[in-house]
This record gives C-alpha cells, structure tokens and sequence, in this order.
C-alpha cells in the first residue's frame, strides 16, 4: 500500500484522493499524519472505529450503527478500514452530494451486500440508529416515528412496496430524494 514505510501517503493514493473528493492535498497530507498517529499499523479495526463513534455519541448506544457504517466502507472486506477507505468514508458522511451520500446510504442499508434492500435490513438499520436517539429525544419524536418499527414502516412506505418486496438502489435513491421526510428518518443528527 503506497509509502507505508515512509510515513508518507502515497502519490497515487493522494492523486485517486484528491480527484474522489473535494478534499485538498494539504487537507489528505495532515489528515494521513493524524491517521498515521492515531493507527501507526495504517489501518482501523472494527473495535476502533466503534471506539471513535462512541465519543460522537456518549449518551447513546453507537456500536450497531457504528458497525454498519464501518462494513459499508470496509470496501475490501478485509476487517479493517485502511487511509482511503476512511477518507472515502469522511467525505461521503461529510461533504459528498446528496446523490453519493445516499448511494453510501444505499450500501449502509443493504446489510447482506446483495444489491437489494428488504424490510428487514430497513428495520435492522432503523433499529441500530434508534439506539443512538438519547431516551429524552425520543419522546419528543412523532407518533409514527418513536419506535425502530415504526420509523422503519414510515420509511418502508415511501417506496410502495410489500413487505416481502425488495428496492433496488435506484428505487431507494429516487424515494428518498423525492421525499424530505424520508432523508431525515435514515440519519440522526443530534439536536444539541
């Protein structure tokens, strides 16, 4: 993998890098020596990056969700997240378009990595991102939406399908950008 030796990221890593993301070179160079400190064999375990969501989430259980972001970057199935595809995975949650953001969310969702969403990976995803709601925010959210099913069933709905039914990633990308509620009931941003 590039200049692993030198402690320097690799010509063709920074130039794939920099033409994949709006991220400049200065922005990679400092980004591969804070990764480098903080993962000197070059590369994060799932127990790792679980580590990391924990501090964006203190009051919530993030190890589900933070699971499922990490097998949908982990591009090489290889258990461990290595410098592109993290900067990959910082982009796409950070600054990518919506389009890409939700062909992330599109991959975070397809649990079994077949191509195909079903109910039961909307549900196992809603589930994982409920248990990053802190309990006083959940009784705040709406009726239709204050458990995992039935944030899962108003999302499940948005693409008229049965619930035996699969969606394909375009169907799921045209569902949701054709409905607001929908893009908020895939995420939780923290209101504080």
């Amino acid at each position: 993998m590039g200049n692993s030796k030198s402690g320097a990221v690799s010509k063709e890593i920074l130039e794939d890098l920099k033409l994949n993301t709006k991220f400049s070179e200065t922005e990679i160079v400092q980004w591969y020596e804070n990764f480098k400190k903080q993962c000197p064999t070059g590369r994060i375990s799932k127990e790792e990056f679980q580590n990391i969501y924990r501090k964006f989430f203190p009051d919530s259980d993030a190890n589900t969700y933070a699971q499922h972001v990490f097998r949908s970057f982990d591009t090489n199935d290889d258990g461990t997240l290595d410098f592109k595809e993290y900067i990959i995975a910082l982009h796409m949650t950070a600054t990518g378009k919506t389009t890409s953001k939700l062909e992330w969310a599109f991959s975070l969702f397809d649990v079994d990595k077949n191509g195909y969403i079903t109910k039961s990976e909307v549900t196992e995803i809603c589930t994982s991102i409920f248990k990053l709601i802190p309990k006083d925010e959940v009784e705040d959210l709406p009726e239709d939406e204050n458990t995992p099913e039935k944030r899962a069933n108003k999302l499940w709905e948005v693409f008229n399908k049965g619930d035996n039914d699969r969606v394909a990633e375009g169907e799921f990308i045209k569902g949701l950008l054709e409905n607001e509620d929908a893009l908020r009931l895939i995420q939780y941003e923290p209101l504080k």
